[in-house]
């Protein structure tokens, strides 16, 4: 076989090979430079009393959930009633409405549950943008001391609250 054909098999095999490997990976398992970094710091109006500011730091020294979410989003349609049980089990959350229509954000809340304890109005996506937000629903949960420890790009499933998600918010020192 001359070479004018075996460096172009070595490379139709070296790029099957690739993408071989990237079609085992899971697309949901995009990392995240923020992990393991202080959360990005925000005021933003809530979007039920515009008056009204939410600031990461008043959660310090507790451990919470950050979802972003948006009426328009039809995946946050499926994660929301697991985000209304985790809410009924104690878990603080935080919705952060991403480039959404006040009005809208606010009716699909009153039709499906708020889950919320705060809902922060990022109406232009500047704050989600600092936090690296690339697909709504994402997210993440803060440490007591402000850290992002995990992040999850989709709609959450039963299966990544129980498997991923709970290990995560509920860990503590003494849990080790």
């Amino acid at each position: 076989m001359s070479n004018k054909f075996l460096i172009p098999l070595i490379i139709f095999i070296a790029i099957t090979i690739l993408l071989g490997i990237g079609l085992t990976m899971n697309p949901r398992a995009i990392p995240s430079t923020l992990i393991a970094k202080p959360a990005p710091n925000f005021t933003l109006p809530l979007l039920h009393d515009q008056a009204t500011t939410f600031n990461p730091d008043q959660l310090k020294g507790q451990r919470w959930v950050l979802n972003v979410w948006a009426s328009w989003c039809v995946s946050c349609r499926y994660e929301h009633p697991l985000l209304n049980t985790m809410a009924n089990n104690g878990a603080t959350i935080i919705g952060l409405n991403y480039k959404d229509k006040a009005d809208a954000a606010k009716q699909w809340l009153n039709e499906r549950g708020n889950p919320y304890t705060h809902s922060p109005f990022d109406e232009s996506g500047r704050v989600g943008i600092e936090w690296g937000v690339i697909a709504v629903p994402e997210t993440f949960v803060i440490d007591e001391n402000g850290v992002i420890v995990y992040k999850y790009t989709g709609p959450l499933t039963a299966d990544v609250i129980q498997q991923e998600l709970m290990p995560v918010l509920t860990y503590t020192e003494a849990s080790q």
